[in-house]
């Protein structure tokens, strides 16, 4: 039966085991060398006149183990940012802040974690008029394929859309798609071809409100990310736990985006959000992560 193709991948802090349903599917050692584990985590960052971090309150402490949780706490508070200015004077200045995680040595006794990634939010959000953006106006969800479906896959894709100044789609890509499901090489990439083309498909029918205020206004288009989720569970019930998944390979869009080729934190995006590409309005870590 195709539906004992897939189990899903299961990992927790104290040790972690992929689960495959096929003789003729990759050893366990074999994808334990190619997954990935992380945990997303959320909070907010007090940021001194002199850049130092004055406070940070991580969201949801409840739901994150509390050694997992000092450990965030601890390296957090040791960052440094370049000041954040205005008008020419270093101010103290408030961020939202997302967070990756990512466990290394899976295929040992023990896991070492470090915080990966990270993603700020802009400093002065409260007085950013939402007509700087690229907003949605009509996003439907693809629908989940039938394929994926049937045999319980799951997955996200990371779109990267082309935004003209008509408001509909220019061209889109899919990034990346990661999968959270493990099985033979041609399987796997059998759910990536699936949800990747769904996303696609459905993101040429999308259109948005360019903005009319800011910076971007008069671009001649603007670049967005949007992440498509594909599971079983909504993002919420996951928080504070750890998510093992696969990897796929980035695929870089066609046109130029303003994007740093080193960018980092397009895997930490809230599904359901829009998020234009090239622009930073968040403070700058001087700090190396890892």
């Amino acid at each position: 039966m195709r539906s004992s193709l897939f189990l899903a991948l299961t990992l927790a802090l104290g040790g972690g085991a992929a689960y495959i349903g096929t003789a003729d599917a990759q050893s366990a050692r074999e994808v334990r060398k190619q997954m990935e584990a992380s945990m997303t985590l959320s909070g907010v960052i007090n940021i001194g006149r002199e850049g130092q971090v004055e406070g940070f309150q991580l969201d949801h402490p409840e739901k994150v183990a509390a050694d997992v949780a000092r450990m965030v706490e601890g390296t957090v508070n040791g960052w440094r940012f370049e000041p954040v200015l205005v008008d020419g004077l270093a101010v103290r200045a408030r961020t939202d802040v997302r967070l990756r995680l990512l466990a290394d040595n899976l295929t040992g006794s023990t896991m070492q974690i470090r915080v990966a990634d990270a993603n700020f939010g802009p400093v002065d959000e409260e007085n950013k008029p939402s007509s700087d953006d690229v907003r949605a106006l009509k996003l439907r969800a693809p629908a989940y394929p039938e394929r994926a479906a049937a045999i319980r896959g799951q997955g996200e894709v990371t779109l990267l859309v082309k935004v003209g100044r008509d408001g509909k789609v220019a061209d889109v890509v899919a990034e990346r798609t990661n999968l959270t499901v493990v099985a033979p090489e041609r399987q796997m990439q059998m759910l990536r071809d699936v949800f990747a083309k769904a996303s696609v498909s459905t993101a040429r029918s999308w259109t948005f409100s360019i903005p009319t205020t800011g910076k971007d206004k008069d671009a001649e288009f603007w670049t967005v990310r949007v992440p498509v989720n594909y599971a079983f569970d909504s993002r919420s019930e996951r928080y504070g736990r750890w998510s093992a998944y696969i990897p796929g390979p980035r695929q870089q869009a066609p046109w130029k985006t303003g994007e740093d080729a080193n960018a980092s934190g397009s895997d930490l995006l809230p599904e359901g959000g829009v998020y234009m590409v090239g622009r930073n309005d968040g403070p700058r870590l001087l700090t190396p992560l890892g």
